[in-house]
């Protein structure tokens, strides 16, 4: 126990998944072991809204004329990185034309017929009721009537503020505790991951799923670096590293952006981040910072095309990359999550609702690793993006910053837990 309880939390959710994959080959039939990982998700799904509105309310309230904040070139790298994302999609889709094996139209849930549609949805997030959007997960609701009502709160008492306060650090304790939990809620995911089917109808689509995460990887390596290297001018691969080890890799596994927030804000304050920033572009991020999501759409959909034997246009591609990119950054609250925005992409090319639902049901049997890079991609580089945009303004202001060194360091700290 002892040798556990000195181990990094990295290390931890290694073993974790090294035992999960031996279980589901040994005993595929312990079906409570899967339960350990649908619990572990729960409890991140169900704190996550709660540390987010408080620590946003408590940062806001608090916050002081003068001081910095770096919220504004995070949201432009957001954008600027799911752009990016959704045009190396489309280039490697040209390089790479892959073709699919049509299968039935997945369920019933309906896609969006139009970019408006999905704006509509955004907007219409927005105003939701903040109870019902913790209920909901709905980050955007979340962070809009929390930050109006820590604005509200900048007028009272400073014994106000310090209730608030408090509450927010009573809250991160308890994500602290659940975050600690890590290593048994991803044994339970890799095992039900492991023992199911579900994996067995990959092989048909094996060039379009290497493709989909051949494409993630190239740019979380090699795209998202050069952007980074353009901002802090030093090699951004100590960073990159860090995010991908400690945010990506139980990102992967939980395949959900919103569960990810708690693990993403306990790195930032390990990276000694502004509260004032992290507090809001990380859950923002959960919602606009789409790369991943952007690739999927417009690879499947230009594998629909190539599948047709259509022709396509270099300025229609030029079209499918914004849409893709504005598309992703909605991709958050819908149900179904990027796939569904695939039929939404398709209609740019006369292709019918029927025949992109039969891409969507592609996309549902590829997902149990579709979905996971995707995530993974997503939620590291909400961190990533977070932590480029505060140290490239603070060396713009002539601050010295060894990022490299610190990175070391604050890698070899392990996250704080509850004992």
């Amino acid at each position: 126990m002892k040798v556990l309880k000195n181990m990094s939390l990295i290390k931890r959710i290694i073993l974790g998944i090294i035992i999960g994959i031996f279980l589901g080959i040994v005993v595929p039939n312990w079906e409570f072991i899967g339960i350990l990982g649908e619990l572990f998700v729960g409890a991140l799904k169900s704190i996550a809204p709660i540390l987010v509105f408080v620590l946003i309310m408590a940062s806001i309230s608090k916050h002081q004329s003068g001081v910095q904040t770096f919220v504004k070139p995070i949201i432009v790298l957001y954008l600027l990185a799911t752009l990016l994302a959704a045009v190396t999609a489309v280039v490697a889709s040209f390089l790479f034309p892959v073709q699919i094996v049509l299968q039935e139209a997945a369920g019933s849930q309906d896609a969006p017929k139009a970019l408006v549609d999905v704006i509509g949805n955004i907007l219409t997030s927005v105003v939701q009721n903040p109870i019902q959007g913790m209920i909901d997960g709905n980050y955007l609701s979340i962070l809009f009537w929390s930050a109006l009502i820590g604005f509200g709160l900048r007028t009272c008492s400073k014994e106000t503020k310090d209730v608030i306060d408090n509450l927010s650090e009573a809250v991160t304790r308890v994500v602290q505790l659940v975050i600690g939990l890590a290593p048994i809620g991803i044994l339970g995911l890799v095992f039900n991951s492991v023992s199911s089917t579900g994996v067995s109808g990959l092989g048909q689509y094996g060039q379009l799923l290497a493709l989909l995460v051949g494409t993630m990887l190239f740019v979380a390596l090699i795209i998202y670096p050069i952007l980074v290297f353009l901002l802090i001018h030093e090699n951004p691969y100590p960073l990159i590293f860090f995010c991908l080890k400690e945010s990506a890799i139980p990102a992967f596994f939980t395949r959900s952006s919103a569960a990810n927030i708690p693990i993403n804000m306990m790195l930032a304050e390990r990276l000694e981040l502004s509260e004032e920033s992290y507090s809001i572009s990380l859950p923002l991020g959960a919602t606009i910072n789409m790369g991943g999501a952007a690739i999927t759409i417009s690879t499947m959909t230009l594998a629909t095309v190539h599948t047709l034997g259509m022709d396509i246009q270099p300025f229609v591609a030029l079209i499918l990359c914004v849409l893709s990119a504005l598309a992703a950054c909605g991709a958050s609250g819908i149900a179904g999550g990027s796939l569904l925005l695939i039929p939404l992409a398709c209609s740019l090319f006369g292709i019918s609702n029927d025949v992109a639902m039969q891409v969507v049901g592609v996309g549902f049997i590829i997902g149990v690793v579709q979905d996971s890079v995707e995530t993974a991609v997503n939620s590291s580089s909400d961190l990533l993006f977070t932590a480029v945009a505060e140290f490239s303004s603070l060396k713009k202001k002539g601050a010295k910053l060894n990022i490299k060194k610190l990175v070391k360091e604050k890698g070899m700290k392990p996250t704080k837990s509850i004992d």
